[in-house]
């Protein structure tokens, strides 16, 4: 069994959460010794597809007349693409039946969580789906004292300073808006931002937000994985104000670097993380800035051992043989939901 691992456009999604996923897609295929190419004119098995573009679908429509097997994988929907880029909102219904139209090109879809998969079915869509975490590097993104020291001096803060960071793209649905206005309400501790994407997507209030001029934030934009690491290992809480993700892959880096993390309380994180369990979450800007107070002061309870676990049981090792499970279903042709 062969399976070629096709993204349309990789370069331009590479720094983004779907370009990671890609990444341990590779790395739990290498460490199950399930053999890969990313060259669409190679021969293969089973096409992997990881994107919803004009050559992503031509792509499946070819393998489909060859005889070959399609696994698509739903990455996006419509409710991710709202409040994302200029004019999102407007074209996001036509944006989710493009969406229709490529996925059920899949001999079986796959889909990062419960959450997401149900919103898939709420589309109509018939075709089996089966949800699949994308998974975590637990080795790579392992507390490391020392790069949390160096992350810490190069960006100018001493031992004593709190450390807020975020991590995502610039738009409006990964929480920049809140983080921000958290930034303005908590002059006492320092805020920083990590991610990128070309303002001139961005809606107005992206841009005045991310030009913000305050003594106590930083966006850094892109950086290198071994500087985000460090920056995992050397901050003091992990704020995720997330709107709306179909799993979400920072949160899992923070808890596996054993840092106190907050998120968004919204419906794709119901199920795995946990208030007051494994996470602490907040539901609007006032609660964050309430927990971000009382977590920071030791006054909300240490949950870092329990959020461990968590991204444990997603390990990019159990995503390969999750994986290798749903190949073999797939061309015997008998899937299992």
């Amino acid at each position: 069994m062969k399976v070629l691992l096709y993204t349309e456009n990789e370069k331009m999604i590479g720094k983004s959460g779907l370009g990671k996923a890609i990444k341990h897609q590779m790395k739990a295929l290498e460490e199950n010794d399930i053999e890969y190419t990313r060259n669409p004119k190679d021969d293969y098995d089973i096409v992997h597809i990881n994107y919803y573009g004009p050559k992503s679908y031509a792509l499946a429509k070819e393998a489909k007349k060859k005889g070959k097997k399609v696994v698509y994988h739903a990455h996006s929907t419509e409710e991710d693409f709202r409040n994302s880029f200029i004019l999102s909102n407007q074209i996001a219904p036509l944006f989710k039946k493009w969406l229709i139209k490529c996925y059920t090109l899949g001999d079986v879809i796959l889909t990062p969580t419960p959450y997401s998969k149900r919103l898939l079915k709420n589309y109509g869509i018939k075709n089996p789906i089966i949800d699949i975490s994308n998974g975590i590097n637990i080795k790579f993104f392992e507390k490391n004292e020392e790069l949390g020291k160096k992350f810490r001096k190069d960006f100018g803060y001493n031992k004593t300073d709190k450390v807020i960071m975020g991590v995502g793209l610039y738009i409006e649905r990964k929480g920049i808006l809140d983080f921000v206005e958290l930034a303005k309400r908590l002059p006492e501790y320092k805020f920083i931002w990590f991610g990128y994407s070309p303002l001139v997507f961005s809606t107005k209030k992206i841009k005045d937000a991310v030009n913000t001029k305050l003594d106590n934030l930083v966006f850094a934009g892109y950086v290198e994985p071994e500087v985000l690491r460090g920056a995992y290992s050397g901050c003091d809480l992990y704020l995720f104000p997330t709107q709306e993700e179909t799993e979400g892959i920072p949160i899992m880096e923070a808890c596996v670097a054993r840092i106190p993390a907050l998120i968004r309380d919204i419906p794709v994180f119901s199920e795995w993380l946990i208030d007051g369990v494994n996470v602490h979450k907040a539901k609007d800007v006032d609660e964050f800035e309430i927990k971000i107070k009382q977590i920071l002061e030791g006054k909300l309870p240490d949950l870092t051992k329990e959020g461990y676990k968590v991204a444990l049981s997603r390990d990019i090792k159990m995503v390969g043989k999750k994986l290798i499970s749903v190949y073999k279903q797939v061309m015997d042709g008998d899937v299992h939901e």
